[in-house]
């Protein structure tokens, strides 16, 4: 389900529709300590992997409800911790277990990451035009070729067109257009990448400080920060040097490209650069091991285990509760696939029923799984460590 987030303050008062976890939590109003570190598990999980960051809140949501009933009877949270902690060693184990690793077959892992590309966008605004977006992000990602250098992909948006009119340029654009009386085509070009101004290459400042008195300043310190990770991209793809100074050009290694030329994106012009150089069913497994694991352990650690696993299993109950499915019915049934030896069984929310996740193509990234576990783990391990909180006296305000 999707949700509104309407602002309640500034002139605007914007609306906009998401069920991204992260930006939700982000534009909330929060005043409770132990709400905030959900906010910031979101956050880390969203800058990590991109992905699960709603997973992550709910899961820690739902170990803390289930750390809520353990010390209603009487059990310590640090009995339930420690109990977590073997809980998490044994989920880690049964992911690590269940996950496949096709890098060393091109056809396999290309084949991989567009299903899990599909899967990540099947939950966007955007899942009527996922297998486009799909095919744009992993020929992307490819181009990187092993590269975590996610600045290396330049995203531009222009108004007009549909989603299906985006394109991936194997080339770079420039979001500026080439000024008057100058070629507008230019063939085997030869392109140096300067960071000054052509009349202020004497001007150097070391240390600076910048006080701004007005927002329009702020803006264009920002679009000067922009303008810099263009110059970077600019010349990664190129191959060449950012310069500061115009007193020894033949020493500067200049970028290469096969083609400049000006273009037009909707109705705005923009510069190519073309022949340049380079251009860089989980939740449920994972309970199943618990409980297996569960009754071998002695004492009130065991209750702790069984809570987890609970919690996991929460996961697949509320997505079929968002599907106006009947969760109870659901889970039963995928637990008794699950302890039946089909581990790739998951819930098929086209016709509310249990599926092959793997005939079904339904991929998931190992990373943001692994990251979905422990972040929860920790936040709700954090929290329930406090046991009280402090609130701390105003700063001194000095002058």
């Amino acid at each position: 389900m999707d949700k509104i987030l309407q602002s309640v303050g500034g002139p605007d008062k914007s609306i906009s529709v998401t069920n991204d976890g992260a930006t939700i939590l982000k534009s909330v109003y929060i005043d409770n300590a132990a709400a905030k570190v959900l906010v910031d598990i979101a956050k880390t999980q969203d800058e990590e992997v991109g992905d699960g960051t709603t997973s992550v809140a709910v899961l820690c949501g739902e170990l803390l409800r289930e750390a809520e009933k353990l010390i209603e009877q009487r059990i310590h949270p640090q009995t339930i911790i420690e109990g977590w902690r073997i809980a998490l060693s044994t989920a880690h184990k049964a992911l690590e277990k269940s996950a496949r690793d096709h890098s060393q077959d091109p056809i396999k892992f290309r084949e991989d990451l567009l299903n899990i590309a599909r899967t990540t966008l099947s939950s966007k605004l955007m899942a009527e035009s996922k297998d486009h977006f799909a095919e744009l992000a992993v020929d992307a990602v490819l181009r990187l070729k092993g590269s975590n250098n996610l600045d290396h992909i330049q995203i531009i948006k222009k108004q007009g067109g549909s989603l299906k009119n985006s394109y991936l340029e194997e080339g770079y654009i420039l979001d500026k257009h080439i000024g008057v009386g100058q070629p507008k085509r230019i063939v085997n070009a030869k392109i140096l990448i300067a960071n000054t101004g052509m009349d202020t290459d004497k001007i150097k400042i070391y240390g600076a400080r910048v006080k701004v008195d007005s927002m329009e300043k702020v803006a264009s310190i920002e679009d000067a920060e922009k303008l810099k990770m263009r110059q970077k991209r600019l010349a990664a793809v190129t191959g060449g040097e950012i310069t500061s100074t115009f007193e020894h050009p033949e020493l500067v290694t200049l970028g290469e490209a096969a083609l400049i030329e000006e273009i037009m994106i909707g109705e705005d012009r923009v510069i190519r650069f073309s022949g340049v150089k380079t251009g860089q069913a989980c939740k449920v497994l994972m309970a199943q091991a618990i409980d297996e694991l569960a009754p071998g352990i002695p004492g009130k650690k065991s209750l702790a285990m069984e809570a987890f696993a609970r919690a996991l299993r929460q996961i697949p109950a509320i997505i079929a509760d968002n599907g106006g499915y009947d969760s109870a019915e659901l889970v039963t049934q995928l637990r008794a696939a699950h302890f039946g030896g089909h581990n790739h069984a998951g819930l098929n929310m086209a016709n509310g029923s249990i599926g092959d996740m793997e005939a079904l193509g339904i991929r998931e990234s190992y990373k943001s799984k692994m990251q979905v576990l422990l972040s929860a783990a920790e936040a709700a391990e954090m929290i329930l460590r406090v046991d009280d909180i402090v609130k701390c006296a105003p700063r001194q305000r000095q002058g």
